[in-house]
């Protein structure tokens, strides 16, 4: 089939090499334009590019599509029997999902109807979700609205964070779509129930804030779930402070919440109904490190708090 492939971050590279694996013919790939990044701002392509480029396939980056050249190339002049979309990050008009002969399938990050947007893996781990999956789906003109071809579930660990997540849905997703296209003239779409829908909107720095007041689970939960960005963030010694991978310690600690349980080797903290052991951390203008090796430099004390 000849495929339009839309998609930006290195959660859909795994979707085209898949396609391009399944032999399936790639006339472009489009992604969102070269970003600055890092201390120099030095401009860096999305991983789809670099890897279309690696591929030999033609690459688009427009920087509008809504009007100019790129929606009137897609609507006159490209040629593809499907687009293929995955977490491209833009939203696409009417006459862009009408171009393709067959329309656009979308890879989306969730069990849909829960969790449309941006983040959904993020949101599924903050919210404390056991399960969740990926869709295929025909795309329509809202926001992750179409009708489910696909879906497969998978159970996210007690411990997952969101890049562990994200590593193990980009695989699922790709294999899912693979199997969409080569089943889609046999496939009946599912209109999904409108009234479950949740949104799934992007992280703010304000996401990390955790209150040691809350059970541990959801603590834990909060943290993993913003972990690379915005991390888990709380004070300590009168500064800002970062927690980027905690763990569950078994029972109740009875102790004030955000107390230092335990200095060493384990940094345990108590929480509003147990304690979480901090494994990863940052202090202000440091760089991330063990937690046991933080607490040694710092020379940690039981009975001094975090969050006070």
């Amino acid at each position: 089939m000849k495929l339009l492939f839309m998609g930006t971050p290195d959660f859909a590279v795994h979707s085209l090499d898949a396609l391009v694996a399944a032999e399936h013919e790639i006339v472009a790939v489009v992604a969102q334009p070269d970003r600055p990044k890092g201390r120099g701002k030095k401009l860096v392509s999305p991983p789809t590019i670099v890897r279309a480029r690696e591929l030999g396939i033609p690459t688009k980056q427009p920087r509008a599509v809504r009007s100019g050249p790129f929606v009137q190339w897609m609507t006159t002049e490209m040629d593809a029997d499907l687009a293929v979309v995955v977490a491209y990050g833009r939203i696409l008009i009417p006459a862009l999902l009408d171009a393709p002969r067959r329309g656009c399938v979308n890879v989306h990050a969730s069990l849909l109807p829960k969790y449309r947007g941006a983040a959904p893996i993020q949101w599924a781990i903050l919210e404390g979700e056991d399960r969740t999956g990926v869709c295929t789906m025909q795309m329509d003109a809202g926001m992750d609205t179409g009708d489910v071809l696909l879906r497969r579930e998978t159970p996210i660990g007690i411990d997952e964070t969101g890049p562990d997540l994200w590593a193990r849905l980009a695989e699922m997703g790709a294999a899912l779509v693979v199997e969409t296209l080569d089943q889609l003239d046999d496939l009946v779409p599912q209109v999904q129930d409108h009234d479950r829908a949740t949104h799934a909107r992007p992280l703010v720095k304000a996401d990390g804030v955790v209150d040691w007041t809350w059970t541990a689970r959801r603590l834990h939960d909060r943290v993993r779930g913003t972990n690379p960005w915005p991390s888990g963030q709380t004070t300590f010694r009168g500064d800002g402070f970062r927690i980027h991978q905690t763990r569950l310690v078994e029972g109740e600690s009875g102790a004030t919440p955000g107390a230092v349980l335990e200095a060493g080797p384990r940094v345990v903290v108590a929480t509003g109904d147990g304690a979480v052991e901090l494994l990863r951390v940052q202090a202000p203008n440091k760089a991330r490190q063990d937690a046991a090796d933080w607490a040694n430099g710092a020379r940690l004390l039981e009975g001094e708090r975090f969050g006070a």
